[in-house]
């Protein structure tokens, strides 16, 4: 029988329902705390909203990206530190300051804390920051979760983007640098897919031996099938993010072509970006009427609404999971995804759990989507084989437990390796 672990759970942001990390979060934290762990999720806001099990550690920011006032200026009296002072000066030059300021935050207060009260071991949700390497420095055991190396974001927004825009795109993602070094310098690397695993080592010059695969989960109890007819033309799609990454340009092409034959009707749980390129392509391609946005989608409503959809599409050029494609099948939704990043090894072989297309082709998405929209029996198919690959393969309980077992892992490793080191100090002496 293995001991309890006391386990801290780092994560920079963890917003509640668009974005893998403050879902990962949440369900991780709650799925360890079952287990008999005592867990600590220590974040900074937007907070995550935790279950019964874990407790919440608040690591206060000046949240400068806050919704909705992102790119605010603080008020005089909401600055405590230096850290506070370099945050701010940070995002007043176009860089994005939270994985440095975070970390040096969270490396503080787990500082003062004296040895009895130090977890087992500090997990770290993809902030990279510099704070993790002093915390190795002082010997508190950090490992770190990430979930893709986003220079892939990087490079696909530089893609599609003008002169002046680079200067802005190469200035916001700076801590890039950071998180490459940061990376390099982690015992143990998790990430959710081989996909990711490759991408990790290549991007970030780390040795592959070091990442270890745990794919990520769903509530399949609560992401369940409908028990109402679905909707006659309603397309879904997420986009935790308007970024040309989650593909929404190729998607709204796809939908012109479709609307041109059928009555169709796309909704996208997440915002439109002022001035970017989905807004541009909605105007030229005069989508406005098909096209709904939701942002802030409470879950209870996101299960609704992917068993509302006759069709949900996942048209990211990368993923490096894909949580939507998981929770889309769960329900039971016929699913079309590009073969970007991770979605084949989520979704499985073309035509058993979705169909699959190329990332950035619109015309194959307008196929595949008419497809389902005119075959009820391949969409039954896709929907049943979905829920069943999901699980199969996809459950949070699961996760928490391959998770504990790599903890436990890394602890082992870690006290070898504290153990051997004064023998091979000797040795090189003699």
């Amino acid at each position: 029988m293995h001991q309890p672990l006391r386990i801290a759970l780092l994560s920079y942001r963890s917003k509640a329902h668009s974005g893998g990390q403050g879902i990962y979060i949440r369900h991780l934290s709650r799925e360890l705390a079952a287990l008999g762990h005592d867990v600590e999720v220590i974040s900074g806001p937007p907070y995550p909203p935790l279950d019964a099990g874990p407790r919440l550690t608040k690591v206060p920011s000046l949240d400068l990206y806050r919704e909705p006032d992102p790119f605010r200026v603080p008020r005089p009296s909401e600055f405590r530190s230096p850290i506070d002072v370099y945050e701010f000066l940070s995002m007043c030059t176009g860089a994005f300051p939270e994985p440095l300021t975070f970390s040096m935050r969270a490396r503080r207060l787990l500082s003062k804390r004296p040895a009895a009260q130090q977890p087992d071991i500090i997990h770290d949700n993809q902030t990279l920051g510099y704070g993790m390497v002093l915390m190795e420095k002082q010997g508190l055991p950090v490992v770190a979760t990430i979930h893709h190396p986003i220079t892939v974001d990087k490079s696909l927004e530089l893609a599609s983007a003008n002169l002046r825009r680079k200067f802005m795109i190469h200035r916001w993602y700076s801590f890039l640098r950071m998180q490459r070094r940061v990376a390099q310098r982690m015992p143990e690397i998790l990430t959710v897919s081989e996909s990711s695993g490759v991408d990790i080592a290549a991007s970030f010059g780390v040795d592959q031996e070091r990442i270890t695969v745990v794919p990520l989960g769903v509530e399949h109890d609560v992401f369940v099938p409908p028990t109402t007819p679905r909707v006659p033309g309603r397309i879904v799609t997420t986009a935790s993010a308007d970024v040309p990454l989650k593909g929404l340009v190729p998607l709204l092409e796809a939908l012109a072509k479709l609307r041109t034959e059928r009555d169709v009707h796309l909704i996208v749980v997440g915002s439109l970006r002022e001035g970017g390129a989905t807004e541009e392509t909605l105007e030229r391609l005069d989508l406005h009427d098909a096209v709904e946005f939701r942002s802030d989608v409470a879950e209870s409503d996101l299960v609704e609404l992917f068993g509302s959809a006759q069709v949900a599409v996942v048209p990211s050029l990368y993923e490096g999971f894909s949580l939507p494609a998981v929770e889309i099948m769960a329900c039971a939704t016929p699913l079309v995804a590009t073969n970007a990043g991770a979605l084949p090894e989520v979704v499985g072989p073309d035509g058993e759990a979705a169909l699959r297309v190329e990332p950035g082709d619109p015309q194959a998405l307008a196929v595949a989507i008419g497809q389902i929209l005119d075959d009820d029996d391949l969409a039954a198919r896709l929907g049943a084989t979905g829920r069943k690959r999901v699980i199969e393969n996809y459950t949070w309980s699961v996760v928490a437990a391959r998770t504990a077992d790599w903890y436990r892992r890394c602890i082992a490793e870690r006290a070898e390796a504290a153990a051997t080191a004064p023998a091979k100090t000797t040795m090189s002496k003699t």
